[in-house]
């Protein structure tokens, strides 16, 4: 029998799709006293993976989850002020437009994919490449850091934190494609 775990504060997010989850997340946060427990719940399956490195770049600490008939129960811990590190977003960013320009001209560029598998399946760009933001670590090693690689999400939030995953294993070359798909014109396709 597992204990109930304490929390100070519950934070409701059901049913609400990235970037949703993170951005009530950071405001909850602004709330409460260091040292609190939030729990964050989510049935987004991109939350796993998007407030685990929301807390890693903020210095917040993420101490865990719990998995509940579809719903992820997030654990974090407000961190003291001289443990919070300032949000940065990823500075080289290309827009949709930019972005398709590319791709019609025939420029050597990798569109990746940052999406749940669910959302590629249903709708992604032709010859995108799908690496949800969950597995990127363990993918690394199979991208080439010498390719140009524009990275695409729903709205460019999941996409941001790829990037600055990407930059930091030296990956020089990494663009954050905004708006994303969420108001992608260009042609898709679906796996079905």
């Amino acid at each position: 029998m597992r204990r109930e775990i304490h929390t100070d504060h519950v934070l409701e997010c059901e049913q609400l799709s990235c970037p949703m989850p993170v951005v009530k997340t950071k405001k909850a946060m602004e709330e409460i006293m260091p040292g609190e427990i939030l729990e964050v719940r989510a049935t987004d399956k991109g939350s796993v993976a998007d407030l685990q490195n929301w807390a890693r770049r903020t210095g917040h600490q993420y101490i865990g989850l719990i998995e509940e008939n579809g719903v992820f129960r997030h654990f974090l811990r407000k961190a003291s002020l001289n443990e919070t590190k300032a949000e940065v977003n990823f500075p080289h960013t290309m827009s949709n437009e930019e972005l398709h320009h590319k791709l019609a001209s025939g420029e050597s560029i990798i569109v990746l994919d940052v999406r749940e598998p669910a959302e590629y399946a249903f709708e992604h760009i032709p010859g995108a490449i799908s690496v949800p933001l969950g597995q990127l670590e363990e993918k690394i090693p199979q991208l080439d850091p010498g390719k140009e690689y524009a990275v695409i999400c729903r709205t460019g939030s999941r996409s941001d934190m790829a990037c600055q995953i990407l930059a930091e294993h030296c990956f020089s070359n990494v663009k954050n494609v905004l708006p994303g798909m969420s108001q992608w014109q260009g042609a898709t396709e679906s796996d079905e």
